[in-house]
């Protein structure tokens, strides 16, 4: 199979994609389907490409097209997002309509699942509707015969009159006979047959209109379907809902009264446009039940029976926020005692290599400000982020991806989705939320799944309020040096675990309710109603886990702050080493923001390691004890020296006050310069960039400084 890499970020108001052919007889098959039915999946295996593919709806959310070749046939797969009807109600949804509409596939592949069939069957019947060449892929057929779920594919395929291939996305074999039946399809011309027969009124009126339009659309589009798209909507909203349509069709005079004499045979026999809506639905509905009567057999009729218990459990209103909140501590438990010896071993394996450093640049006899800056700066700050950032990621990242591989992440979004609906907003910012755990500039990227752009800035605003992956080393170590230890008898791992839990859930409160206030103040909105279906629970794949969470996550994160970390370390070098009126630069800075940093129970120290800490979360830390330690250079912090970092911290007057301030202000500050320059990018508006970074900061400071007044006056 040969391919190439043609991703495009095509947005919802789009109706074409630009195809890149390599020859005149290059034949385009666009892959459409319901949500989650494993469209990406198939187009990865069969082009080679690496679309993320996840066990939850709307992961695709733009257009991408690769290579793949069949029956001798060069083929352009197009894998458009995921739909439920034609009638688009969401971006994603317009992007898939617009693009089936606009005349470029040679074929459509309708990807169905095989567990649900008949609700993919009404998408199969519309999209019949629309072209002839048609290719039905019954996937996941594996699932289906777990739950004791037998298709007829052959006599499916006699009733829709279109080829019926089941299907396994990871099995070759059956993806074969899939480019089989698409080579052979594209390669020869079909009659369009009538998929659903309306009620006698409706196919009257369709027996007026779709004459004229088949000698005046010139069979741009199926002239039936466009007949029917003209008599259940007002003419402004059939403009819109086909945008591919010649503007010129609908003055036309002959079809303007075609259409006004099929509207007013429909009103006489009671038939209003938003009438004729619900025949047309309630037709292709009845058609697909029938279709999936004869064509599919259940051993077991109740086999979803195992899901819907599960659902009970983990959606139910008494047991699943505290289910969430159970499996957030063990998520987090399980970073945390799992990331200790890697750290080691790592931070270990980097003084290994700076005195192999030392060792060359003594032999090289360079000079002595060259080797500060280069090993005891910059070399320094690099290992630090990645010894501390590395082992967390490689657990959380991992772990994450295994709730969303198994199905439980849509769960979670419908557990928040009653309290984002309080705050005006969508539940499916819950699924950003998440994402924005291992890294705010994801969450940041995963808000395009939320429709309403109302609520998509509201997600973006607020993602930076739940700690990235970045603030961990901070939080923890607050809480292994000043908590964690105080109550006997209970390991410190599970202490730090639950404290962690609770200071991630104060961060989820300040989301709920920054979000209500940004919704009744600056973007006021009615909450907009979503379909999220809840996915089947399914077995996580190990291999491509570990591979899309490694590859994917840690490793692109893991980049990105050792890119920033690089200049970071020059920065900090210059400001420890530079000196003006007896003090260095970042001992002078720090004590300028003494007061202003006494008012949030922290020092200037604390203050200016925030602001040094910009492009990356994870050096706060270091430039603290750096600074402390009056020293040019960052010191090594092992994962068992907490018990000397404790004495250089007590020894400059911090108290359990001032962990707990930090803590706050780790958790809300400023997001990282990535994650403002992604938040830019979406939003193409600085002022709303600016605003992202002002709404933590705020909240943070607000908290710190009552925090703080609280324990004065009560003398704490």
């Amino acid at each position: 199979m040969g391919l190439t890499n043609q991703s495009t970020g095509a947005s919802a108001l789009d109706f074409g994609l630009i195809i890149h052919r390599q020859t005149p007889n290059d034949k385009v098959i666009a892959l459409a389907g319901n949500p989650n039915v494993g469209k990406s999946t198939i187009f990865n295996n069969l082009t080679g490409m690496h679309q993320h593919t996840g066990n939850w709806p709307g992961k695709t959310v733009t257009n991408a097209q690769g290579r793949c070749t069949a029956c001798g046939q060069s083929l352009i797969l197009v894998d458009i997002p995921g739909t439920y009807s034609l009638m688009a109600h969401s971006p994603e949804e317009e992007v898939a309509r617009n693009f089936l509409c606009s005349g470029q596939p040679d074929a459509i592949v309708v990807v169905c699942d095989a567990s649900c069939l008949e609700r993919n069957l009404n998408l199969v019947l519309q999209t019949l509707e629309i072209s002839s060449q048609v290719v039905l892929c019954i996937n996941l057929m594996d699932e289906a015969r777990k739950k004791g779920i037998h298709i007829n594919h052959q006599l499916l395929s006699q009733e829709l009159g279109i080829p019926v291939v089941p299907t396994v996305a990871r099995d070759q074999k059956s993806l074969k006979a899939l480019c089989r039946a698409v080579g052979q399809i594209t390669g020869l011309p079909r009659e369009h047959q009538i998929p659903v027969i309306y009620p006698e009124p409706v196919e009257k009126a369709l027996s007026l209109l779709v004459p004229i339009l088949a000698k005046k659309n010139r069979d741009t589009l199926n002239p039936r379907w466009l007949a029917l798209r003209l008599l259940d909507m007002e003419e402004s909203q059939a403009c819109k809902i086909i945008p591919c349509l010649d503007s010129a069709i609908l003055e036309d005079p002959d079809v303007k009264a075609a259409r006004q004499k099929a509207l007013t045979l429909l009103k006489e026999e009671g038939i209003p446009p938003e009438v004729l809506q619900d025949w047309i639905t309630t037709t292709l509905i009845r058609k697909a039940e029938a279709l999936s009567k004869e064509s599919v057999r259940y051993e077991q009729p109740p086999y979803q029976f195992r899901d819907w218990k599960l659902d009970r459990i983990l959606t139910g209103r008494l047991i699943g926020y505290p289910a969430m909140v159970v499996l957030l501590a063990f998520l987090l438990w399980l970073t945390i005692t799992g990331a200790n010896y890697p750290s080691r071993v790592l931070s270990d394996f980097f003084s290994w290599g700076q005195e192999h450093l030392t060792t060359f640049f003594l032999w090289i006899k360079a000079p002595k400000w060259l080797y500060s800056l280069l090993v005891l700066g910059v070399y320094r700050v690099v290992t630090w982020v990645i010894a501390v950032m590395l082992p967390p990621m490689a657990i959380f990242f991992p772990l994450f991806t295994l709730l969303e591989d198994i199905g439980y992440l849509p769960r979670l979004a419908y557990n928040l989705d009653k309290p984002f609906h309080c705050c005006h907003a969508c539940g499916k910012q819950a699924l950003c939320m998440a994402m924005g755990f291992g890294c705010n500039a994801a969450g940041v990227t995963g808000c395009r799944i939320i429709d309403s752009p109302r609520e998509r800035l509201l997600a973006i605003l607020t993602n930076s309020f739940v700690p990235c992956n970045g603030r961990f080393p901070t939080l923890i170590a607050m809480i292994t040096l000043f908590f964690a230890e105080t109550a006997g008898g209970i390991p410190s791992s599970v202490q730090s675990a639950f404290l962690l839990t609770l200071i991630l859930l104060l961060g989820i409160g300040m989301t709920f309710v920054v979000t209500w206030l940004l919704s009744v103040t600056l973007l006021k909105g009615v909450p907009s109603a979503f379909t999220l279906e809840l996915p089947p629970y399914r077995k996580p794949q190990f291999g491509s886990v570990l591979i899309r969470s490694v590859f994917d996550r840690t490793l692109f994160v893991l980049g990105r702050a050792a890119a920033v970390a690089v200049p970071a370390g020059f920065l900090i070098w210059i400001m420890a080493n530079v000196s003006f009126g007896g003090q260095n630069l970042l001992h002078l800075c720090a004590s300028r923001l003494d007061s202003f940093a006494g008012l949030l129970g922290l020092d200037g120290v604390i203050l200016m390691a925030f602001v040094l800490g910009f492009p990356a979360n994870e050096i706060v830390m270091p430039i603290i004890l750096m600074a402390y330690l009056a020293q040019g250079t960052l010191i090594e912090m092992e994962a068992g020296s907490f018990a000397s970092m404790k004495l250089l911290l007590l020894s400059h007057g911090w108290t359990w006050k001032t962990a707990v301030s930090l803590i706050l202000f780790s958790l809300f500050h400023w997001p990282c310069s990535t994650t403002l320059l992604t938040i830019h990018k979406e939003t193409k508006s600085l002022r709303y960039t600016l605003l992202a970074a002002l709404l933590p900061t705020a909240a943070g400071i607000l908290l710190c400084t009552l925090f703080t007044g609280f324990c004065r006056i009560f003398s704490l």
